[in-house]
């Protein structure tokens, strides 16, 4: 299916260079000489290389043809992650490096989006966000304000993520899975 370069957004899959690629980031550009263009950085799902690139905003791009599937995730072993089918119960693995380090945020019974193309498993979405519990923070100092005011923190599934400095360890809060990043607190 074309789009016009200006409608891709990250996430999405193309085909482009006799490859398919992930869009991981996407930038408008309209500078005060010549056309408008989307400079779009790139990762091959086949190869795993990155690659940034220049659409002008009226090309057409080829979107791939893709299948959703909702999986709920059952358990982690050394190299895969298993999942099971919402409607027919099948089960089936993946490896843990398709899912860079959120494999670490799946918890069991979490449903999922699994994305295939031609039958192969090439991407999985996790909910937006996910809740989790600060394991270590540092001590906040006050008056601190000349730095970042956020602080390092460890999760409980060992993700290392950057927090404000009100949340103390064992506190639980509400982590947005697609940046990993901080969102709020739970009281």
């Amino acid at each position: 299916m074309k789009i016009l370069a200006s409608e891709i957004r990250p996430g999405n899959i193309i085909e482009h260079k006799s490859d398919y690629w992930k869009v991981l980031k996407t930038q408008h550009v309209k500078p005060g000489k010549g056309g408008a263009f989307n400079q779009v950085e790139l990762k091959s799902i086949m190869k795993g290389t990155k690659l940034n690139e220049r659409f002008r905003s009226s090309e057409n791009v080829e979107k791939a043809e893709l299948d959703d599937k909702k999986f709920n995730f059952l358990y982690l072993d050394d190299a895969n992650c298993h999942f099971m089918d919402n409607e027919t119960f099948e089960q089936i693995s993946i490896p843990k490096s398709l899912t860079e380090e959120k494999y670490k945020l799946l918890k069991e019974n979490l449903e999922v989006t699994i994305t295939f193309m031609d039958e192969k498993p090439i991407s999985i979405d996790l909910p937006n966000t996910i809740e989790c519990i600060v394991e270590t923070t540092d001590a906040a100092i006050k008056n601190q304000t000349a730095s970042s005011s956020y602080k390092p923190a460890t999760l409980d599934c060992g993700i290392n993520i950057t927090v404000p400095p009100f949340i103390e360890s064992g506190e639980k809060i509400i982590l947005d899975t697609r940046t990993l990043e901080y969102v709020k607190k739970i009281n």
